[in-house]
Parts: C-alpha cells; structure tokens; sequence
C-alpha cells in the first residue's frame, strides 16, 4: 500500500535530519499526524519562529536572539574557549563553572570537503584577542578538529597568548556534545599548552 504523497514528503524532511532514519522519520511524521490541530500548528509555529527570530552572536558565533548573547555580555572576555558548533557551547556549560566566553568557529578544517580557514569564523576570533590572557581549544579530538586547533594554535602563540587544548579524557575520535559532564570537566581542568 503507497502512503499519500504529503505523508512521504514529511518523512522526507524527517529523514534529512541529522541521525534519524527512515523507520524514525516514520513515526516522527504519524506523529505529527495524531497530533491535535492545536499542537500540530504550535509545532510549525515553533520551527518559524526559531528560523525567524535565532541569529548568529556578533562576537562569538553562537546561537543568539539578540545581536550579543548574554554569555558574551555577561563573562570574562580574557578567556576564549574555541569550540566547533553552537552545539558544543552548550557541552561545555553543562560542566559548569567556566567563567570565560566562547568562539564558535562553525565547523573544523577539512580541505576534503572544501573547508579551509576562509569557510570557518577565524577572523573574527583573531579580532577579538586584544586582552586575551588564554585561548582554549575545545575542538573534537578527531582528525579535523586536532588539525584546527594547530592551525589556531599557530596564529595565536605569537601573539604571546596562552593556547591549551582540553585534555585527552575525550577519546580520539569522539564528539564534545556526547561526553559526559565528568569527562568534560576533567578534560577541561586537565587541559594541556599546545
């Protein structure tokens, strides 16, 4: 039995989220379809809102509803932890008690896909280390994500900066957003010069 095409095309759109695969974008869009009228449209309210309203921080890159998020108008500018993704900001503030602000580069060197420093938010970091005591480079502990924070690290140490790398208790290989809060935290203070 063919589905009707409106109920394909939602599993379509399921589908092209990250790590949902057909059997999940399946129930995600029958779903929607129990859904009441009420919740349905508060749901597609919410999906345009976040798309209408969610803008880039002018400082640091994160996700934001005003021109500076409240981490960077609120934090101690000396310290900069230079993360990948919006996503992994939220990561590190799981461990609690950073107090410095962070650099969402949005993404990590990788000259097979295309991605060299120009495609990342580098310039914008490299413009805000007047008075910067110490950067730290919490990019994943992969290939991509070692090979940026080098690249940063390379800019940066001339400049007489301090720049540390989070310690190894995040296994080669594996991402920041999924690490424990334990983990993170210990990589966090174990964090090493580069």
């Amino acid at each position: 039995m063919k589905q009707p095409e409106s109920i394909l095309k939602l599993i379509n759109r399921f589908r092209s989220l990250p790590g949902v695969g057909a059997k999940t974008a399946q129930r995600y869009a029958y779903a929607v379809i129990e859904m009441s009228e009420a919740d349905a449209v508060g749901f597609a309210d919410d999906i345009k809102n976040v798309k209408e309203t969610v803008k880039l921080c002018k400082l640091c890159g994160n996700f934001t509803e005003h021109d500076t998020c409240e981490i960077c108008s609120l934090r101690d500018t000396s310290v900069i932890c230079v993360v990948a993704q919006p996503k992994d900001v939220v990561a590190m503030e799981r461990i609690g008690g950073y107090k410095g602000v962070y650099h969402v580069l949005h993404g990590t060197l990788s000259p097979l896909d295309g991605r060299g420093p120009d495609q990342l938010n580098i310039k914008s970091l490299l413009g805000r280390l007047d008075g910067v005591k110490e950067v730290i480079m919490a990019t994943n502990p992969d290939i991509e994500g070692e090979a940026t924070a080098v690249y940063l690290s390379r800019l940066i140490k001339p400049m007489g900066i301090k720049v540390t790398r989070l310690a190894q208790g995040i296994s080669m290989g594996s991402d920041i957003e999924y690490a424990d809060e334990v983990t993170l935290s210990k990589a966090f203070e174990a964090r090493t010069d580069i």
